[in-house]
Parts: structure tokens; C-alpha cells; sequence
């Protein structure tokens, strides 16, 4: 994500560079120069990373395979909404320090203001007056969206309204670039970005996202094994397209509610039928046994991300780590192994629980792994003070082995195994991970 986000930057940064190296200072003075440089390079960078994540936010299949994933297209989606904002606030700030310099180096060489007349200045001051309300109502999202403790079903209404927003500020943008942008590189870019993100935008207010991958179907069971965990099977119309193992959906039970991202945690048997453990993690999830019963209908979108089965290394020892639920992923591994035990990898299979005596993971992990010698189950029972740590995984490997680690669990659990596996195994290790956070 990093290095898409940095490169990402330094495109706009450099097209913003080239058209300054081309400039005529004339008269103005250095502050007043600074000031409006950092004028047009904070907008730049604001409209170009919101047209950025509103492009993301369509969830464009064709980058999943460049970019690893939805759950990281999301992840990136998320970043460099919030970076736009930050970007936004600087603009504004800059744009209000007028008053400042003034105070401090006086009038005298602050470039003069371009007078167009007519329409397009009328344009221009709409713009102007449209784009600091939308700046307003983009930075309140933001904070919203950081918010974890805002309900879900309430943000997501609210977050619908950023299309909208997004189109203020493109109109800001286009009306208030410098007109000689428009024969520069600096303005090709602009006009691209403007325009994917306003097609991004129409098709998020059409209701068009992820429309062309949803499906139909009805659930035909559900029931809790522990009180905090729910299952719910599905059987879908023929419009489903079949999914890999690991992957996940978009799962609409209640209108309001809208769709919330579950792993499939069963493999593709080609009946069309889908199993979903879901957590109780939130207001949503821990009513859902309670709201959700056989026969209703559902919608299923999907399916998206590259956790998947098949992408493994063949030539790396495989090592597959799970924490709480997130075994769902390699519930429909293992169930997809099973069709063909003797290809099964060798794998060694690490589960950490809470409490092992109330978990209704264990019993299912070790149906499947009776039927695949090649692979290895290992429950941690932290309530026995068993827990997976590095130096656990790192004792066992072979010199000059390399490893290839497969996690989905909690994130602060995920970064302690990275870390320490990499201080152990540095370059041959190799450490795959779902970034399961769409909010």
C-alpha cells in the first residue's frame, strides 16, 4: 500500500514540478510565490488522491491482481481518502495564511489576480464558494469514518453522500486550476483523474458498484455453535459464477443494514452453496442469529480477494497460521484439499484460540486435516498458556529453508508473528496476510 500511496504522490508531485520549473516568476515575491505553489500543489495532491479513492471504491476487479487483493484495494481506498483530507486541510490553510503574509512581508509582490469576466469567473467564484463547503463536509467524513464507534448501518448512508462531495470539489478543481495547467502535463493528468473520478462517482450514485457480481439466493440454515459465533449456509441462483477457497463476499440480509464482507468459509462444489462463520464483533453480528432465519432471501456479492488456494509456493515450506475467526479462510482451504488428498501440500497448520474447550473451530479443523496427512494441525490453547509465538515457529525451520507464512487473525497478533519472523528468518521469509478492514 505504501509504495502505490508513494508513487502515487510522486507522479503528481513531479507533473506539479515540471510545470513550475516553466514558469516566469516575474515580480512576485518568494513568499507570495510559496504560498501560491503550495496553494496548487496541496489541491493537486487533494483531487488527485480523492479521485483515487473514489475510483477504488468501485471495486474494480481489473487491480486486483496488480494490487493483491479487494481487501487491499479497500485498504488503499481508505488511505488515500484520508490523506486527500489531510491534503484539503492544508489547501485551506494555506489559502486563509493570505492575511498572514500580508502582515508579515506586506502586499507588495503578491501576484496579481487573474480577471476573466463573464461566465467563466462566475464559474470560478461557484467554485470557490462550493469547494470550501465541500471541504467542510469531506473532513467530517473522515473523522466519521475513523470513528470505529459510529454505528455501521448510520455510516454508510452518510457515506454515500461522498460521490457528491467528490463532485464539488472536481468542479472546484477544474474551474480554479491555473489555465496554463491545461497545455501541461500537469493538466493532462488533472483532466484523467477528474474524469475517472467522476464516472467513478456517477456509478456509485446510480447504485451501480459491485452490480454486475450480484447474485440471489436464499439462506437455507443457520445456527450458532458457541453464542458468539453464527453460521449461515446460502444456495444461490445459477448467476453465481463459482468462487476460489479463501475468498470473500458481500452478504445482504436487511435493507437498511446493508452488506457487510464475510469469508466463504466453505470450498466451491459446484452446488452453488456457500457457508459463512461470522464473529460477533459488532451490533450487527451479534443480533444476527436472532434476525436471520431459513428461507429468507439473501444477496451475495462476490466473489473478490487473492487469499486464495493455489498460490502457494510449491518450492517454500508452507505455513499456515490462524487466530479466532480468522480460520474461516482456511476452513474452505482444507475443504477444497479434500477433493484430491494426495496433491495436498505439506503444510504445517497453526490455530490459536482463547479457549480451546469452548471453541467450535477445533472439532471441524481436525475432521478435515483426518482426511490430508500432509498436513500438520497444531491448536494453541491460550487459556493453557499456549501461545504461538516466533521463536515457536522459527525453532523448527531448516537451514536455508524458505518459508512462506499464510495469516488471517487479529492484526496487532499478525505483526508480532511478522516481526519476529522476520528478525529470525530475514529474506527467506516470505509473510502473506489478508487485510480484512474495509472501514
Amino acid at each position: 500500500m505504501i509504495p502505490a500511496l508513494s508513487a502515487f504522490i510522486g507522479i503528481l508531485a513531479l507533473a506539479w514540478g515540471l510545470n513550475v520549473a516553466a514558469l516566469d516568476g516575474g515580480s512576485a515575491s518568494l513568499p507570495w510565490l510559496v504560498r501560491e505553489q503550495g496553494l496548487y500543489l496541496s489541491g493537486l495532491l487533494a483531487i488527485g488522491l480523492m479521485s483515487l479513492a473514489m475510483v477504488l471504491a468501485t471495486r474494480p476487479t481489473v487491480l486486483e491482481r496488480p494490487l493483491g487483493g479487494m481487501d487491499r484495494i479497500f485498504r488503499l481506498h481508505k488511505w488515500a481518502g484520508i490523506l486527500a483530507a489531510v491534503f484539503a486541510a492544508l489547501h485551506w490553510l494555506i489559502e486563509m495564511s493570505d492575511d498572514v503574509i500580508k502582515s508579515l512581508y506586506g502586499k507588495a509582490g503578491k501576484p496579481a489576480h487573474d480577471e476573466f469576466g463573464g461566465l467563466y469567473e462566475m464559474l470560478r467564484d461557484a467554485g470557490e464558494e462550493l469547494g470550501e463547503f465541500a471541504i467542510y463536509l469531506v473532513l467530517a467524513m473522515v473523522v466519521l469514518s475513523l470513528w470505529k464507534r459510529f454505528p455501521y448501518k448510520f455510516w454508510r448512508h452518510l457515506h454515500r453522500a461522498m460521490p457528491v462531495f467528490y463532485l464539488l470539489l472536481a468542479f472546484h478543481a477544474a474551474v480554479l486550476a491555473p489555465p496554463d495547467y491545461w497545455t501541461q502535463p500537469v493538466g493532462v493528468l488533472l483532466a484523467l483523474l477528474l474524469a475517472a473520478g467522476t464516472v467513478a462517482s456517477v456509478i456509485a450514485l446510480a447504485g451501480r458498484i459491485g452490480h454486475d457480481r450480484k447474485v440471489q439466493g436464499v439462506v437455507t440454515a443457520v445456527s450458532s455453535p458457541v453464542p458468539d459465533v453464527t453460521e449461515i449456509v446460502c444456495r444461490l441462483d445459477g448467476a453465481w459464477r463459482g468462487h476460489q477457497a479463501g475468498q470473500f463476499a458481500f452478504v445482504g440480509l436487511e435493507g437498511f443494514e446493508g452488506s457487510h464482507p464475510f469469508t466463504i468459509a466453505s470450498a466451491d462444489h459446484g452446488d452453488r452453496s456457500l457457508t459463512f462463520q461470522i464473529k460477533a464483533l459488532g451490533d450487527y453480528t451479534r443480533q444476527l442469529a436472532s434476525r436471520v432465519a431459513v428461507g429468507q432471501a439473501v444477496t451475495i456479492e462476490g466473489p473478490y480477494g487473492r487469499f486464495v488456494l493455489g498460490r502457494q509456493d510449491p518450492k517454500a515450506r508452507q505455513i499456515w497460521v490462524a487466530g479466532g475467526i480468522g480460520v474461516t479462510p482456511f476452513l474452505a482451504w482444507l475443504d477444497a484439499l479434500r477433493a484430491d488428498p494426495a496433491a495436498a501440500p505439506a503444510v504445517e497448520l497453526h490455530y490459536s484460540t482463547r479457549g480451546a474447550a469452548h471453541d467450535p473451530f477445533i472439532e471441524r479443523l481436525r475432521s478435515l486435516c483426518a482426511g490430508l496427512p500432509s498436513v500438520s494441525l497444531h491448536i494453541h490453547d491460550r487459556a493453557d498458556g499456549d501461545d504461538l509465538t516466533p521463536e515457536r515457529l522459527a525453532a523448527t525451520a531448516t537451514d536455508g529453508q524458505r518459508a512462506e507464512v499464510w495469516f488471517c487473525g487479529p492484526r496487532g497478533f499478525g505483526d508480532q508473528l511478522k516481526a519476529g519472523l522476520a528478525r529470525q528468518w530475514g529474506r527467506r521469509l516470505s509473510f502473506r496476510r489478508e487485510a480484512f478492514e474495509m472501514r
